[in-house]
């Protein structure tokens, strides 16, 4: 079947609180549009009736992607177009939307955007932090041990950070943050976005979650931070160093065995390449 034959999949941004945000071409193509795979059919219902769009809807969402996924794959196949939305902003960003994309993508069908609302790039422009580089993190997962991990992953990363976040779990994730990247840093805390109680809070970590250990947070939040400053690079690469991260236990008091394991520990390698490193570092006078 040759191109021309097959349908198109569109992603359509839908409006992350102001229902203004919605563009011209959004509002004429949903309207156009033959069917509207939604994540939440309900919700984008709402939306269809203030534009007064009749499209038909179907659910495409996490918990039936799999199944329903290759459906829309079969229905673009057949020669018709499909639009997918989210609940807000774009699809495809810590919703679905990415699998039906990447499963078209396969099946050779194009994916075109109609651009429009995003919460993470609306928040970081008003962080007052740095735009230039960024780095998209989302939702955190949902254990302590997995934050742990992806935190660790980006702690020394020297792009502004962007997190997603619900409001009962955002006292938890700011103290994580604190936890691993350290309470110094500068950060933004946006939450009801377009929206009428729309707020922008900017200070440290450790101020942000002192305020809302004090104050009930209200709203869906995106967390902008700042990315890892010299001085946190620099401890890293120390602490990366086997004979640096050995002589810092070291001088914390430790035995020489002792501080040998724990910066085996820390680096994740042998005691063996830890004792080889000192061994050598002592051989050229270094240590």
């Amino acid at each position: 079947m040759s191109k021309a034959q097959v349908g198109r999949l569109y992603l359509c941004a839908t409006p992350i609180g102001n229902l203004g945000d919605m563009t011209y071409r959004a509002v004429r193509m949903l309207a156009e549009a033959e069917l509207i795979a939604a994540e939440d059919t309900r919700h984008t219902r709402q939306l269809l009736t203030h534009f007064d769009i009749h499209t038909r809807l179907t659910s495409y969402h996490e918990h039936n992607k799999f199944e329903k996924g290759p459906e829309l794959v079969d229905w673009m196949l057949a020669g018709h177009d499909l639009i997918c939305v989210s609940d807000a902003g774009l699809p495809g960003i810590c919703d679905p939307g990415s699998h039906l994309a990447e499963l078209a993508i396969a099946a050779g069908i194009e994916v075109s955007p109609l651009p429009g609302a995003n919460a993470g790039l609306s928040a970081l422009v008003c962080s007052g932090l740095p735009a230039r580089r960024f780095a998209f993190v989302g939702f955190l997962p949902k254990t302590a041990k997995k934050q742990k991990e992806v935190l660790e992953e980006v702690r020394t990363h020297r792009e502004t950070l962007i997190l997603y976040e619900a409001p009962h779990h955002l006292l938890a994730t700011l103290n994580m943050l604190v936890l691993v990247l350290g309470g110094t840093r500068r950060a933004a805390a946006c939450r009801e976005l377009t929206k009428r109680f729309e707020e922008f809070r900017r200070a440290t970590l450790a101020e942000l979650a002192a305020y809302y250990e004090a104050n009930e947070p209200r709203g869906e939040f995106v967390l902008i931070v700042e990315g890892a400053r010299e001085a946190e690079e620099a401890e890293e690469k120390r602490t990366q160093n086997p004979v640096g991260a050995y002589l810092a236990h070291l001088a914390s008091g430790m035995e020489k065995k002792e501080a040998m394991r724990a910066a085996a520990k820390e680096l994740g390698i042998s005691r063996r390449d830890i004792y080889n490193a000192v061994l050598a570092a002592e051989r050229d006078g270094n240590v």
